[in-house]
């Protein structure tokens, strides 16, 4: 049995945790806040619960293999998954549609032709994300992978090779890179799959929202034995030893669920003073509580795309502020997922990685909420009807994850991105130390997230035995 700390309880951690818990090792899990987390948190506004951080739950399979490990029925895992009527509502260039496509678009043929080729890969990609794709059993779902992209390795390669397909519906599929923050160049093809895979699999969010994982993981975590200390921050990470505003842990392994300038500065390298070239995005959250639901035709989720998806993917790898962004609009009526009495609204903007605070007064937030509710239709403005606000921005992200507020930590080479997740999850140099959360495997949410917990504790555990 080793003695193994984890430092962050973020969804990365608490899952690790509980996986190296439930394998007999002595867990100790030390966070920061007087809550676990991470990223994914819920606030209280006007009496009424809003979750913020992650908005939905794709692949659920990822979550029953979690289960899985750890010895848990799926019936048992403490969540009630509901399964939204359609992956997004779509705006872009004076269009309006649903994923998948319905039959009476215009676009439904291309959609069906696009979601035939890429709706059964959904099982490769589930692979993928809780496997090593260098493992020889990973090779199969790599092959058809491959097998259907061929030699166009990106994203934006992929797509723009599909010259039978609108251009409308061609950037409404690529814009789901931003999911891994960064744009369609820089992710690999399979990002392109994703709406389709998304389209018959299901989105999902569990009845009580989303932080409702976090607490299911929680239960977990302590069912398996793991010693979990909220409130207690971490100063210093050394070999043998974590040390806490409070004392030390001795540790023969530790588990870095931070982001990786955070636990740079743990380990004593000199930070830098300046951002890497490239960041993924951050956002800017408007929270709100409506006095009024918003009109029936709104849907729970819509996507509102920027005029120009290539002038948005330049200014944000620059870390300028766009003309105009993409947006996401997620609306929950009283009583539907979350028990509230009112409805909330969630305006999603995504923002450069600049470490800037911002408010409903900035003028990019006033742009963007003018342009939102004109392109949806409304008659007012989204906030108009908010009775209660909060306001997450860059800054705000930068306090507890990357400085800037990168929502994904630095940008990464397309080979090393989503479920390819190859960046340092262990530094040969420090055997000791290794790393989970989501600036080791970006994109793809939740389940990116859960899968590399599950990708490093089983490679942990090959060297580490109970």
């Amino acid at each position: 049995m080793s003695r193994i700390v984890v430092v962050g309880a973020g969804l990365g951690g608490l899952a690790a945790s509980a996986l190296l818990a439930r394998a007999g090792h002595r867990v100790t899990l030390l966070e920061a806040a007087d809550r676990v987390g991470g990223k994914s948190r819920r606030i209280e506004l006007g009496g009424e619960r809003i979750d913020t951080g992650p908005s939905l739950v794709t692949f659920p399979a990822v979550w029953d293999e979690l289960l899985g490990r750890l010895g848990v029925e799926s019936d048992a895992g403490g969540l009630d998954l509901v399964r939204l009527d359609e992956v997004g509502r779509y705006y872009y260039g004076g269009e309006e549609v649903s994923l998948p496509v319905p039959h009476d678009h215009p676009w439904y043929p291309a959609w069906r032709r696009f979601s035939d080729a890429h709706a059964p890969l959904a099982g490769d990609v589930a692979a993928l994300l809780t496997a090593d794709p260098l493992d020889r059993a990973s090779l199969p779902a790599l092959r058809r992978l491959l097998s259907v992209y061929g030699s166009r390795l990106s994203t934006r390669a992929y797509l723009d090779s599909l010259t039978w397909m609108p251009e409308g519906l061609r950037e409404i599929i690529a814009i789901h890179t931003l999911n891994a923050g960064v744009s369609p160049s820089r992710t690999p093809a399979l990002y392109a799959s994703m709406p389709a895979v998304m389209a018959a699999d299901g989105v999902w969010v569990p009845r009580g929202g989303v932080y409702e994982i976090v607490l299911a993981l929680h239960r977990l975590a302590d069912a398996a034995g793991v010693d979990i200390r909220t409130g207690e921050a971490v100063t210093g990470i050394e070999r043998g030893r974590v040390t806490t505003v409070d004392g030390f842990h001795e540790a023969d392994v530790v588990v870095s669920g931070l982001d990786a300038a955070r636990l740079d500065g743990l380990l004593g390298r000199e930070s830098r003073s300046r951002a890497p070239r490239t960041l993924s995005c951050s956002a800017v959250a408007v929270y709100g509580v409506l006095a009024e639901p918003l009109p029936e035709r709104i849907a729970a989720h819509s996507v509102i795309l920027p005029t120009k998806p290539a002038a948005l993917h330049r200014s944000l790898a620059a870390g300028d502020e766009p003309a105009d962004t993409m947006a996401f609009v997620n609306h929950y009526r009283a009583g539907e997922i979350y028990p509230n009495d009112r409805s909330t609204l969630a305006v999603l903007l995504t923002s450069p990685a600049d470490g800037q605070a911002s408010s409903l007064e900035h003028p990019f937030v006033v742009r963007e909420i003018e342009r939102i509710s004109r392109v949806m239709g409304l008659d007012a403005l989204l906030t108009d009807g908010m009775v209660e606000t909060a306001v997450l921005d860059p800054r705000y992200f930068g306090t507890f994850g990357e400085p800037h507020g990168a929502l994904y930590g630095a940008a990464r080479p397309l080979w090393m991105s989503g479920p390819l997740h190859r960046p340092a999850q262990h530094d040969p140099r420090r055997p000791w130390l290794w790393r989970v959360g989501a600036s080791v495997h970006p994109g793809g949410g939740i389940p990116a997230v859960l899968g590399g917990a599950m990708i490093v504790t089983a490679k942990l555990l090959k060297r580490h035995p109970a």
